[in-house]
């Protein structure tokens, strides 16, 4: 970090949508409602899937573990951008951009690895019944919480402190709403093309190599529930699989086209709107897709709110 350290300031400014200016108070609207509802909607699965033992399964240890993910992913962004947003400096401390670069690759590159996991314990569930409770036991689900954390902070202490290696050269702006990796190198003056390659290279083990593992386990699950003869159990394996398949497809699709590109061949506002998405947008919806599109869930939230509701 000493070369970035002697070439910039002690304070980032963040353009943001400095060209659009009339985006500003629709977004600040926006984010001020969407936070609240992130944060209410995931403290409500992590709460009601601890309180309720129907609820004490893999699936669901897996689904609070995204949920906090979640709501680090967004704290770690949206106060900041509602500062900017509400306020005529839109600047950023050096630590704090420093800080906000590794919080938000963590939960990123975490994610990634989560998404695939889930991915496979619904593999198991409907392909292995019988041997579910033998392969998914509590030590393996612990296990793979691990590697899922422990990757995410590998991913972010190697990408985040090689591009805080490079110099700005005195270049305090970032034409963005947050400090992120491909564009603080993309901002970076010298030779940078090592840092291009190495974002490719770990990004196709993060993003690409799960996702194919994602797409190998919903190939089996399909073919799994094509096989099962009641209309009622069809249903039910597909309702257990739409929501986390929704919820890939949402924050892998945008990270793909973020990150698997070349740095410098992002268009301008391309970084700010796919932040938004996957780092606003998807955390949001989120527990809303869980939430609705699963049974189990609206049970046990339903009893939780009676339960309030009769002690009253």
């Amino acid at each position: 970090m000493t070369a970035i350290n002697e070439s910039v300031s002690e304070e980032f400014i963040l353009l943001g949508f400095a060209d659009h200016p009339w985006l500003e108070l629709p977004l600040f609207i926006i984010l001020l409602v969407t936070y609240p509802l992130t944060m209410m909607g995931n403290v409500t699965i992590i709460l009601v899937s601890k309180l309720d033992a129907r609820l004490h399964s893999p699936m669901y240890f897996f689904l609070t573990n995204l949920s906090f993910l979640d709501m680090c992913y967004t704290t770690s962004i949206v106060p900041q951008m509602l500062f900017n947003l509400g306020s005529s400096r839109k600047t950023i401390s050096y630590m704090g951009c420093v800080v906000q670069l590794y919080v938000f690759s963590i939960m990123g590159g975490s994610e990634c690895l989560l998404l695939a996991v889930m991915s496979f314990d619904r593999y198991v569930a409907i392909c292995r019944p019988l041997q579910y409770t033998v392969i998914m036991n509590s030590c393996i689900c612990i296990l793979f919480a691990s590697i899922v954390w422990l990757g995410g902070m590998a991913y972010a202490f190697s990408e985040a402190t090689l591009t805080l290696q490079l110099p700005l050269c005195g270049i305090d702006k970032l034409d963005h709403l947050l400090c992120e990796i491909p564009v603080l190198i993309k901002t970076a003056c010298g030779e940078k093309e090592a840092n291009e390659i190495a974002l490719s290279v770990v990004c196709i083990f993060m993003l690409a190599v799960p996702l194919c593992l994602i797409l190998t386990s919903y190939a089996s699950i399909g073919h799994a529930i094509l096989k099962i003869k009641s209309s009622a159990g069809r249903k039910k394996a597909f309702g257990t699989c739409s929501s986390h398949l929704i919820v890939v497809l949402l924050f892998y699709g945008p990270a793909i086209s973020m990150y698997l590109q070349p740095a410098s061949s992002i268009t301008r506002d391309q970084p700010k709107f796919m932040a938004l998405f996957y780092g606003v947008v998807t955390p949001t919806l989120n527990p809303f897709i869980y939430t609705l599109r699963n049974n189990d869930v609206k049970g046990a939230l339903g009893k939780r709110m009676r339960n309030i509701f009769n002690s009253k």
